[in-house]
């Protein structure tokens, strides 16, 4: 069970640095760096000398090379696919190690799921950065991120959790890690869709507290692409409305968790408490220098990461209301 628990645990922590670089790619708009998968113009990394780049722009004439945004994608490949081969050791070690079968159930679809997270990579750049499919993968991470600690809490006897009772706060519990999980969705659909900076003030949107929004454009899921999307085809009231929508629902999700807070302060779960409101503190101050300062690139990556910490935070909250 030991070997179960460190594996898992190095798992959360490859997560958080694919999620950074999966960020990281995004950000950098190097989504398609790599026209191809799962090589990059051909090649096992991606080219290096002038003739390697002459024979891939050859091979893909309508993708001119830049080693810039090559870099990024192939990183993130090759640290996603390490991932994969740790969920494999791990589902090994579940069948050798343990005979709890929750946990080789658990680590057997973290495997699975892994592997469709392969496939949307695999349709991210052959579906031309498609909306929902690049949403799908990167939701995908935070996902991956939360099985690989799910495991690594079923895999360990954490005492201090033992002395935690707050069976009577599941409610609002699960109410929290529902809008949370629908506000990652958001942010992720205005990363997605090229809608972080649609509104360039704070805490007003082009200077009004209702901008002129296009909600049908901006959440249909249909979209097409055209020749690929990147750099988004959504009109400007378009990607204002997602972004109002990200605002907006960041208020809720503030609003219940300041309840869920209260109500952890006051069950002998003040740590809890305190850690919740420091990673949402953290991360409403992320998301404003993002608007003021224009999505500077760190920060940017930052406000993905905590919400990753807010996310397993909130798990834990609902990984102790719920325990039998």
């Amino acid at each position: 069970m030991n070997n179960i628990r460190n594996l898992s645990f190095i798992g959360i922590c490859m997560a958080f640095v694919v999620i950074a670089l999966g960020a990281w790619t995004r950000l950098v708009d190097a989504g398609l760096g790599c026209p191809d998968w799962p090589g990059c113009y051909g090649f096992i990394v991606f080219p290096t000398n002038e003739a390697e780049i002459a024979l891939a722009e050859s091979r893909y004439p309508m993708f001119p090379y830049d080693i810039n945004k090559a870099i990024p994608e192939v990183v993130h490949r090759y640290f996603a696919a390490a991932l994969g081969l740790l969920a494999i050791f791990l589902v090994y070690l579940s069948f050798k190690s343990t005979n709890d079968k929750a946990i080789r159930g658990w680590a057997s679809f973290l495997l699975v799921f892994i592997c469709c997270q392969g496939l949307f990579g695999y349709l991210t750049v052959s579906l031309k950065l498609l909306p929902i499919i690049v949403t799908a993968h990167l939701f995908g991470g935070f996902t991956t991120l939360t099985l690989f600690y799910f495991i690594y809490l079923k895999s360990r006897n954490f005492q201090i959790f033992n002395q935690i009772n707050i069976s009577n706060l599941r409610v609002i519990a699960g109410i929290a890690f529902v809008v949370l999980i629908f506000q990652i969705f958001l942010g992720v659909w205005t990363s997605t869709n090229y809608a972080s900076l649609a509104c360039a003030d704070f805490p007003t949107c082009q200077g009004s507290y209702l901008p002129d929004m296009d909600f049908r454009s901006g959440f249909n899921l249909n979209q097409e692409v055209g020749p690929n999307y990147l750099y988004g085809l959504l009109d400007n009231p378009a990607r204002v409305a997602i972004h109002y929508s990200h605002r907006i629902s960041a208020l809720l999700v503030t609003l219940i968790f300041l309840v869920l807070m209260s109500r952890l302060w006051f069950s002998d779960a003040a740590p809890l408490a305190s850690t919740l409101g420091m990673l949402l503190l953290t991360q409403i101050t992320l998301g404003i220098i993002n608007v003021v300062y224009v999505l500077p690139l760190y920060v940017a990556i930052a406000h993905n990461l905590v919400a990753a910490c807010l996310l397993l935070a909130t798990f834990t909250v609902n990984y102790l209301a719920w325990k039998k």
